[in-house]
């Protein structure tokens, strides 16, 4: 079954980021059966770090995507460039509870990540606007509070980026809204453009020697004593290995990696361009950001100066009738002064979820490997997930045996009964956020 999303079709959304990329050429269609040492499923971050990082250490690798490269989240989301995997890196004591005996090594996994962006970036010459700074903005102030133990903690561990609270007093220095009074500028964290990230990961990977098919949809694994057939229906591909990276958009495929984890909808509008007074006024420092809340708001500034506003979170399978109808009022909420500007592109789709918010990442067996459920902070954690696989695959699973220590157990109600559970305790996460604020 070929996994839809009935907000887009099957090609790239009509986003702001198919509309300014830098990689538009495509990849081929597989016709006919091949061999390779690994085969890859999704073409998102996932998929593309690991087959990247393969074909870095001279690894023989296929990827087969069902729709486009970077059809789903990777090149949907916010393009906020992230540390952590999992917990916040400030958050030490939920790595100690996560990880155990691991939990330093792990934290060091969570830098780590960004770094790997910022690599590759600088290494394969990829056009995608990388920009770094980042901004946590605090409503009140407990989130304040918050903020200021999040920044010890972080210095504590010796985070090796400059890290500045900003309070009432300097507020407009990072943003212009009345809805903050305060909080964290991160400069070791950024924002991209996610689309043509992963699209000049996939052509980096593809001159190295990745074989790269599109409109490659997956009906089923078959098993053999030395092999795994990855089928196609019209054509399939015989490898040693298989990498799962499909994350929201697995489907049925392997229902053991599906019913641990929900797809959510995540929406994003993207104004005409503001100019530079106004972009100036709006983040003078060219932050990202988002806000503390348990369904967040999330926005940062395109290289062309326009807003790009996101958030939602939706938990019932649903999408909104009219994405600007429900994202507009929240973006003139935090900057009212948007009130005339036209919004140029809206688009939206899934992430996936865990019930831990822990991303998971490990093996099925000796020769089945998976990577999903970032929870939304998937941008640089997929890429250090990938590392961790392409590692293992190649002998060295220290890393992997890490983080596939952690267990993660199926959504409870079934497939039927999980998204109203989960849509429920939404509702009750907002109304908690209400009362806070």
């Amino acid at each position: 079954m070929r996994i839809r999303d009935s907000i887009h079709t099957d090609r790239l959304p009509p986003s702001y980021y198919a509309a300014s990329g830098n990689y538009p050429e495509g990849f081929d269609r597989l016709e006919g059966n091949m061999h390779a040492e690994v085969c890859v499923i999704g073409g998102g971050y996932s998929g593309v770090a690991t087959a990247l990082a393969l074909a870095e250490k001279g690894v023989d690798v296929a990827l087969v995507e069902q729709n486009q490269i970077g059809w789903g989240a990777s090149g949907r989301n916010g393009g906020q460039v992230l540390g952590g995997f999992g917990p916040e890196l400030a958050e030490f004591d939920e790595y100690e509870k996560t990880y155990g005996a691991s939990a330093h090594a792990m934290w060091d996994e969570g830098a780590r990540c960004v770094d790997l962006v910022r690599q590759n970036v600088e290494r394969y010459g990829i056009d995608c606007d990388l920009t770094w700074g980042y901004f946590d903005a605090a409503m009140n102030d407990r989130e304040m509070h918050d903020l200021a133990e999040a920044k010890q903690s972080l210095e504590r561990k010796g985070f090796r980026h400059p890290l500045r609270l900003v309070d009432r007093s300097g507020i407009k220095s990072v943003i212009g809204s009345e809805r903050f009074i305060g909080g964290l500028v991160n400069e070791g964290w950024g924002h991209c453009h996610p689309l043509n990230l992963v699209r000049g990961e996939a052509k980096a990977a593809e001159k190295l020697g990745v074989k790269i098919y599109e409109d490659a949809r997956v009906s089923r694994l078959d098993y053999a004593e030395n092999h795994i057939v990855v089928d196609m229906d019209w054509c399939r591909v015989t490898a040693d290995k298989v990498v799962l990276a499909c994350n929201a958009y697995l489907g049925n495929l392997v229902p053991r990696l599906a019913n641990r984890m929900l797809p959510v909808g995540s929406y994003i509008i993207a104004t005409e361009p503001l100019g530079d007074d106004l972009a100036n006024e709006i983040l003078p420092g060219n932050h990202a950001v988002c806000d503390q809340r348990w369904a967040l708001d999330y926005f940062r500034m395109s290289a062309d100066k326009r807003m790009l506003f996101g958030g939602v979170a939706t938990y019932t399978g649903r999408h909104p009738r009219d994405v600007i109808k429900k994202m507009r009022p929240k973006m003139l909420k935090v900057f009212p002064q948007l009130a005339d500007v036209k919004v140029d592109y809206h688009w939206g789709g899934y992430l996936s979820v865990g019930l831990n918010r822990i991303p998971q990442v490990g093996r099925l067996d000796h020769r089945t490997y998976y990577a999903q459920a970032y929870a939304g902070h998937g941008v640089a954690a997929s890429h250090g997930a990938g590392r961790m696989i392409a590692d293992a695959i190649e002998g060295n699973d220290e890393r992997l045996s890490m983080i596939e220590a952690v267990k993660h157990y199926p959504f409870p109600g079934g497939s039927l009964l999980r998204k109203p559970i989960l849509a429920a305790g939404m509702a009750f996460e907002r109304v908690k956020d209400m009362v806070r604020l």
